[in-house]
């Protein structure tokens, strides 16, 4: 039964039917990684601002937000804060497929290609400007540590299990 007098709070209007719409939140950020296929050096310094302003607007059309980017000729970093509708998953496959077919029509750099898995990684919101910085100083970074062993310290940290077969690829 619907209640059909119910009076809405103080300061509200009176509900549909009698009762308030519940709203839904998130405040989910994840740390995102992924190379190119095989580590092919492909982002160049030109690219990587453009490539990152088109992630961004890839993630906005899909009511989410890049709130930093970095990396190297080889692989990215994003520290995205998701929308409610949007899993992980289909956030990397929009990123992956749109950024690599743009890359093939507007820069016309036909052999890119991303690898084909990825590491998301939950950031708290506590540790969002620790995320900002380590993804501002990623060649610095990468002077001493290469991309296998910074993703390998990544799935230790978070306590995941892979096989080195699988990867790489």
């Amino acid at each position: 039964m619907v209640p059909t007098n119910t009076k809405a709070p103080k300061g509200r209007k009176q509900p549909l039917n009698g009762f308030a719409m519940p709203q839904s939140f998130s405040s989910l950020h994840c740390h995102i990684i992924f190379s190119t296929k095989h580590r092919q050096p492909q982002i160049t310094a030109e690219l990587q601002p453009r490539l990152f302003e088109y992630i961004g607007g890839i993630l906005r059309n899909n009511s989410s937000a890049l709130i930093a980017a970095g990396g190297i000729p080889d692989h990215v970093h994003l520290l995205v804060s998701l929308g409610r509708t949007l899993s992980i998953a289909d956030a990397v496959r929009l990123i992956k497929t749109n950024s690599s077919g743009w890359i093939h029509s507007e820069l016309q750099i036909a052999d890119f290609q991303w690898q084909s898995g990825y590491g998301a990684f939950a950031v708290s919101h506590s540790n969002i400007d620790q995320v900002r910085w380590y993804l501002a100083n990623q060649e610095r970074h990468h002077r001493a540590v290469t991309f296998q062993d910074e993703f390998r310290e990544f799935l230790r940290r978070h306590d995941l299990e892979w096989d080195e077969r699988f990867v790489w690829d």
